[in-house]
């Protein structure tokens, strides 16, 4: 039905009910005339591109960047543009065929809800400029605000109550004030801003206090100020947080501590703001559920590692390049299809044993540490976990993972061997039970035996490893004879073949 009603005369309106065309006078020129001077016709109809879950614990996102321009074809599996999950950033393929007509929510937009509008398709051959923008690519709820400044407040709804100022007065600092002295301040009429705070991180402290208070019996009039009734607030519906502050005190309770200001020399106690990525604010919140709910037990044990170092060597000879950490993760694999025991999770309610090896190692990239999984380690080589393992690290430091290349695992290893490392503990990664923490190789002196039984000093290469367990399911004994396990197939590397 067209947008526009007409209005004729002669008969015109009967004559378009009935779906007979307009004849005679009532479709000349002056026979009708719109009632709208607007001609706009319907918009055309749109594919909804929505914000998809691209991983179990992911509850928004951020865009970005977009693959595909306004007006561009886009086919089913094509790249329509790159996701910042909770995990990765993830490429985002389309799901129809068509025209990409609008996009709704642009390059770097944060905190993106799940199955908020972000675009617009059209069909193939149809006007991708007169799409049909739907009532919902609007809605606040599903978009959260751009960022600003991390002290703005909201302006309150009354109209005579001004937005509250974030600037202090020229050449006047808010000064941070422990309770006994604001206090003092208060009873007494005091202004602290001409006195240079002693307390620790520039707290303006009750001996600061007291000493203006007796500087102003001693008569001194620059140290003085008097009190001034702070003006009674407008009538709003809502009094907003710094009119009530006014109310209480003539010195209203500065942010602690203060926010720094660009271009300006930092004053004692401010802090810059750094905005948490969403990777950042996931792996805070999966570190504190670990910590608090998971009941850690820690066990260490020096592995030598001299028979792998001398394998590696001849290895490199036939061009055959693997790291320690490769051998350790088939070490690794190997111990856990000889003790199944160990090869579990917790569900929060049971235990839960895995039948495949799939082992999370730890990769620190710019956006926090992520843990991609090498699957069915134990049937695989050195070498083929080697050009795993690399694969893995590349794709996740440049934010390329897939969901499936870094959900599950049934065990971690973190390795901080790199960096110098002697030995630490690792914090669980739930609902795993367990994570090995791999230290440096260290050279030690280590009395052994000759051929003919006299002792002798030698050398060799130890390395820590450190195995945190969920007590819940692997008890100090299952741990304890695990790192014994470990060991032997660490230090017989011929072993790791036979399995």
């Amino acid at each position: 039905m067209a947008a526009s009603l007409w209005r004729g005369g002669g008969g015109a309106l009967r004559r378009l009910l009935a779906g007979r065309p307009l004849l005679g006078a009532a479709a000349g020129r002056g026979g009708w005339r719109p009632l709208h001077g607007s001609r706009q016709r319907p918009g055309t109809p749109a594919i909804k591109v929505l914000m998809p879950a691209l991983s179990p614990t992911m509850e928004e996102g951020n865009i970005v960047k977009w693959l595909k321009k306004e007006g561009e074809t886009v086919n089913a599996g094509d790249a329509l543009c790159e996701i910042e999950t909770d995990k990765a950033v993830v490429t985002m393929e389309s799901s129809d065929d068509g025209v990409l007509a609008k996009i709704l929510v642009e390059e770097g937009s944060k905190n993106v809800r799940l199955g908020s509008l972000i675009g617009l398709l059209v069909e193939e051959g149809q006007d991708w400029k007169q799409v049909e923008i739907p009532a919902d690519a609007s809605d606040p709820s599903s978009l959260a605000p751009p960022a600003a400044a991390p002290t703005s407040t909201p302006a309150s709804p009354s109209v005579s109550a001004p937005p509250p100022k974030l600037e202090h007065p020229p050449g006047k600092l808010q000064v941070r004030l422990s309770p006994a002295a604001r206090n003092i301040l208060e009873t007494h009429g005091l202004d602290p801003s001409n006195v240079t705070p002693s307390g620790p991180r520039g707290i303006f402290t009750k001996e600061d206090a007291l000493k203006l208070l007796q500087e102003k019996q001693k008569g001194k009039p620059s140290e003085l100020k008097p009190v001034v009734s702070p003006a009674p607030p407008q009538p709003s519906a809502v009094p907003s947080a710094s009119q009530a502050t006014a109310v209480t005190s003539a010195y209203p309770r500065p942010a602690v501590p203060p926010l720094s200001t660009p271009g300006q020399p930092a004053a004692p106690g401010t802090f810059t703001e750094i905005p948490a990525s969403n990777i950042r604010r996931v792996i805070a919140k999966r570190l504190t559920e670990s910590k608090t709910t998971i009941p850690h037990a820690y066990a260490a044990a020096d592995c030598d590692i001299d028979a792998i170092l001398k394998l590696r060597t001849e290895l490199a000879k036939d061009d055959i390049k693997v790291s320690v950490n490769d051998f350790i993760i088939k070490a690794t694999a190997v111990t856990l299809k000889q003790m199944p025991d160990v090869n579990v999770t917790w569900d929060g309610e049971g235990c839960r044993q895995l039948q495949s090896i799939d082992i999370s190692i730890a990769v620190a990239t710019d956006r926090g540490l992520i843990t991609p999984i090498i699957k069915d380690v134990a049937a695989k080589g050195i070498q083929e976990i080697a050009a795993s393992a690399k694969a893995l690290a590349k794709k996740a430091r440049d934010g390329k993972l897939l969901p499936e290349e870094y959900q599950g695992g049934s065990f971690s290893i973190s390795n901080l061997g790199m960096f110098g490392i002697n030995d630490f503990t690792a914090v669980i990664n739930p609902p795993q039970a367990c994570i090995l923490a791999v230290g440096r190789a260290r050279p030690e002196l280590k009395v052994v035996e000759d051929e003919e039984g006299n002792e002798k000093l030698k050398q060799h290469q130890l390395m820590t490893v450190t195995l945190s367990s969920d007590g819940r399911v692997v008890d100090d004994e299952l741990a304890s004879k695990f790192l014994e396990t470990l060991k032997a197939n660490l230090e017989n590397p011929i072993r790791l073949a036979l399995c």
